[in-house]
């Protein structure tokens, strides 16, 4: 059973002001600057943005709301027999080592890689905070084999990354995060870009403009008491 009913601390209000959406620019960077404080990141989230550095260039920060935006409706997630198989092979939890998770999704070896220690640390303060989750993949040895981490406020879960180091260990956790949001009454998975890799999951591309819509809807939704998986 995975169980991640939490309500997290507050936040209070952030020094800094995003722009109205209405003055965002075309394209997928709407703001520069700013740091990485537990409120400057809700306050983001909550507002459709997500950070991410500017051509690796770590001191100055970069703020993104994609058009379209890649989501993964909860009841269009692609599980073929193969992967059903998978799951009898490994151990889904929640939150027993999101550092860990993290550190493995920064692995300098991957391309474009952009989770720096400045990252990890502030979504770790995210998490100790009760707003960042992970879903970690154990294998029948009891290693971590996979999992991924996001933002969680309300009924949308913002995912970050994934990785795996079994052959796939990450889409067996994408498995237990959709079970774990439909077990709370969640519905807004963000899933940023919506790459091959994902589509082939079921992920699909929407306007930035119904993406902001749907977020309206659904972030300050408190989630229903979480029912066995």
């Amino acid at each position: 059973m995975i169980d991640w009913y939490t309500t997290p601390q507050p936040v209070p209000p952030s020094r800094w002001a995003f722009r109205l959406p209405e003055q965002w620019p075309v394209h997928d960077l709407v703001a520069a600057g700013g740091d990485l404080a537990p409120s400057t990141l809700i306050g983001a989230y909550r507002q459709g943005i997500f950070p991410m550095h500017l051509d690796g260039d770590e001191p100055l920060l970069g703020w993104w709301s994609p058009d379209p935006r890649g989501i993964l409706p909860l009841d269009a997630l692609r599980v073929t027999r193969s992967l059903r198989q998978r799951l009898k092979h490994f151990t889904l939890r929640v939150d027993s080592c999101f550092r860990e998770v993290m550190t493995a999704c920064s692995d300098p070896r991957r391309p474009n890689g952009w989770i720096t220690p400045a990252f990890i640390d502030a979504y770790t303060h995210l998490h100790e905070l009760g707003w960042a989750h992970s879903i970690e993949v154990f294998d029948e040895r009891q290693q971590l084999a996979g999992g991924l981490y996001g933002v969680k406020i309300g009924g949308l879960f913002a995912g970050e990354s994934m990785f795996s180091v079994q052959r796939d260990a990450s889409k067996v956790a994408l498995v237990g995060l959709v079970e774990a949001m439909r077990a709370t009454g969640m519905s807004l998975l963000d899933v940023q870009w919506c790459t091959p890799h994902l589509a082939s999951l079921g992920a699909i591309e929407i306007s930035r403009a119904d993406y902001l819509a749907r977020l309206a809807g659904v972030r300050d939704l408190a989630p229903n008491t979480p029912r066995p998986i």
